[in-house]
């Protein structure tokens, strides 16, 4: 599978905004290995304004080391943008 790294690496190179077609273009012309290649070209046709619109858009988290219990908890925390110390408030 991908990995958010290196779709980022890939399209290190890329100019933003930028097309589906020129994001997959960009993946090729670096050398990106076929599994980052398919998870490119599955993107909706829409404009990108970096990288990190992509790997979202690709279904790539950016963080891999969080695992599916703590993304439930975080989820159910109807606080999780208010920093610890405002929560109280």
């Amino acid at each position: 599978m991908a990995s958010y790294s290196d779709v980022l690496h890939y399209l290190s190179g890329l100019d933003y905004p930028a097309e589906k077609d020129d994001v997959v273009r960009e993946a090729e012309r670096a050398g990106a290995p076929p599994e980052v290649l398919k998870a490119l070209r599955a993107l909706p046709p829409v404009d990108y304004a970096n990288g990190t619109e992509v790997a979202r858009s690709a279904g790539i988290d950016a963080a891999p080391e969080v695992d599916a219990s703590q993304r439930a908890a975080q989820a159910r925390d109807r606080h999780q943008r208010v920093s610890q110390h405002l929560r109280g408030i």
